[in-house]
């Protein structure tokens, strides 16, 4: 009996330690860039640039990688807006290897050898590039066996932390959430937290400009609708909607479309864990003195500085949406949609 002791200590040693190593390699979201849990692949994706070639590098999870290569630059800084080529990426250790993206792919596949990061496939413009990426330089290769370097860069929006301006009513400084129903501010960073559950102004709003900040999580191994989803309401009737987009097409269900119903000119999503703008220009819907609709809402839209919405007319109210028609008074809200959003730097101005 006593012998067997040591040897029973040692398997709940070990079961101990198993489920440890579990519940660590079970962490699938990250909300802060300095967790020092982040691994190689959220420091190799992001995006590059150099040559008049731009690069957005996305991190799908068990160590793969996808390159999404732009000729003329990063999308709004050059990008032709046409023509992509997918590269895929492995990871060993500090580095990744990229080769031609070959194979059946399908857009926002699960499995990383299968996914694609364009919806036509290939896209216009693939090539075959081989390299690397290492110490913030991602290296292409063509058959031609000319060699691009790009290095790595994080871009600010132009309108972040931007003051509000005379007449503004300011709706989240870091200090309070008195204009809100529900949400909580982080101690630390004194960001304005979803907490997965919706957060709504108490005041209600109709004709508008409004700026809004947010933090997407970083979810590797996420997909689509799953990696980062909320969004921002207008009126609680049309949703801008907010999802870790970052390399993608750009459809009317990614960041910066309208939910369903716009898809945004550009792409302009940057990578997770990065600080982003929405900045509103909004004219609600009319309706005539018997309750009909006489005119669409209209929407113009900035994303991280670039015009992605230009005086767009919206068709109809998106869904999650009040239950309360087109053309009155609502407030804006900032969804819960089981994600860990983060805000700041939010205000208004209503319009005369």
């Amino acid at each position: 009996m006593t012998s067997s002791l040591p040897r029973l200590r040692f398997a709940l040693a070990l079961m101990a330690l198993g489920a440890f190593t579990s519940l660590a390699a079970a962490k699938d979201v990250w909300t802060d860039a300095k967790d020092p849990t982040l691994g190689a692949d959220f420091h190799l994706q992001g995006e590059y640039t150099g040559d008049k070639i731009g690069a957005q590098v996305i991190a799908l999870g068990n160590k793969a990688l996808q390159v999404v290569v732009l000729p003329g630059g990063l999308p709004g800084a050059g990008w032709d807006g046409e023509h992509k080529c997918l590269v895929e990426g492995t990871i060993d250790g500090e580095k990744a290897t990229l080769s031609p993206a070959k194979g059946k792919k399908n857009y926002l596949a699960q499995s990383p050898a299968e996914f694609s990061a364009t919806s036509k496939n290939p896209p216009a413009g693939q090539k075959d590039y081989s390299g690397t990426i290492s110490g913030g330089t991602l290296t292409l290769k063509g058959d031609d066996g000319k060699t691009i370097s790009l290095k790595r860069v994080t871009r600010e929006s132009p309108t972040a932390k931007e003051k509000p301006p005379a007449g503004a009513l300011v709706l989240f400084d870091g200090s309070n959430t008195s204009e809100w129903t529900g949400g909580k501010i982080d101690p630390e960073t004194k960001s304005l937290l979803n907490e997965g559950h919706d957060i709504l102004t108490k005041k209600k709003f109709l004709n508008y400009t409004a700026h809004c900040e947010f933090l997407l999580p970083y979810r590797p191994d996420a997909r689509g609708q799953g990696r980062g989803n909320s969004g921002f309401y207008q009126v609680d009737l049309y949703e801008i909607q907010i999802l870790d987009s970052f390399g993608l097409d750009g459809k009317d269900n990614e960041c910066g479309g309208v939910y369903t119903k716009l898809a945004p000119k550009v792409n302009m999503c940057l990578p997770p864990l990065e600080w982003q703008t929405y900045d509103v220009d909004f004219t609600s819907a009319v309706r005539d003195d018997k309750g009909k609709k006489t005119a669409d809402a209209r929407i113009t839209l900035k994303h991280n500085g670039v015009l992605i919405h230009d005086n767009a007319k919206i068709s109809g109210i998106t869904g999650g949406s009040r239950n309360e028609p087109e053309g009155t008074p609502g407030p804006l809200k900032l969804q819960g949609h089981g994600n860990p959003l983060q805000f700041r730097n939010i205000w208004i101005v209503e319009k005369k």
